[in-house]
């Protein structure tokens, strides 16, 4: 029988997680409740986030902060940071998770799908953290998660805009680790291989998907939400205090 962390600094800790409704993000603010943190969540997909609340009512300390937002109004982004951040009570913790990897061709590519899927996988990254650090440096510090992805250290194929925005997460990250250490806030990337979510079993799990993986993964179960969850809970917990400016990538072994 597997027993996994409890982290004591994660109690009462409040976290704002991106694109929380479904998949990683689901996971990610089911852990972070059951650890007894404050959390809120931000995602397009209102059922889905209301369905969310709802089951984790009596888990963990405190009920989950759900609001509907599109993460590509950067505009109106740092407003509702500073609204959650009113209604937790400040804010230490960031988990910018919000993301998608549609398929597209390299030839199908337009001007105005390029910068789509800038704003929506990258560029709220930045933006979501320019208006979270003013709460970590009010609290003497915080942690910044940016969730990556392995495809582009892999040349996956089949999403060029995908994978670029993934891969200048890390520069982000890097950048940002520089600027903000001064004021003891973290800034790490965590980087999932192919992770089980419903999305990708209806989508893109087929025969060529399950012989790729079983060849190209070194274990060999399926990577599960929960298995990026339990990385995130530990880079926002005080026991990586001393993790910046690095790649915590969960891929069983592929990258």
């Amino acid at each position: 029988m597997q027993t996994y962390a409890t982290y004591p600094s994660l109690q009462d800790l409040p976290v704002l997680i991106t694109g929380g409704a479904t998949g990683i993000g689901e996971s990610l603010v089911t852990h972070f409740c059951a650890q007894g943190a404050r959390v809120a969540f931000l995602d397009i997909a209102q059922g889905a986030g209301e369905a969310l609340v709802a089951r984790l009512e009596r888990v963990g300390r405190y009920r989950p902060l759900f609001r509907r937002f599109d993460l590509t109004d950067v505009d109106a982004l740092g407003t509702v940071v500073r609204e959650v951040a009113a209604e937790l009570g400040g804010l230490r913790a960031l988990i910018n998770n919000a993301a998608n990897d549609d398929r597209h061709a390299l030839e199908a590519v337009t001007p105005e799908y390029w910068d789509n899927r800038m704003a929506v996988n990258l560029r709220h990254q930045f933006f979501a953290a320019q208006a979270a650090v003013p709460f970590m440096k009010a609290a003497g510090g915080g942690s910044i998660v940016n969730v990556g992805s392995i495809s582009w250290k892999t040349r996956t194929g089949g999403m060029p805009a995908y994978t670029t925005a993934k891969a200048a997460i890390t520069g982000l990250t890097r950048g940002l680790a520089r600027d903000l250490g001064p004021f003891n806030i973290r800034v790490n990337t965590l980087v999932p291989g192919w992770v089980m979510t419903q999305r990708q079993k209806d989508l893109w799990l087929d025969a060529a998907g399950e012989s790729t993986l079983a060849r190209e993964q070194c274990l060999p179960e399926r990577l599960l939400p929960e298995d990026i969850a339990r990385m995130a809970l530990f880079l926002v917990a005080d026991d990586s205090r001393m993790c910046t400016c690095q790649e915590f990538i969960v891929d069983a072994g592929w990258a």
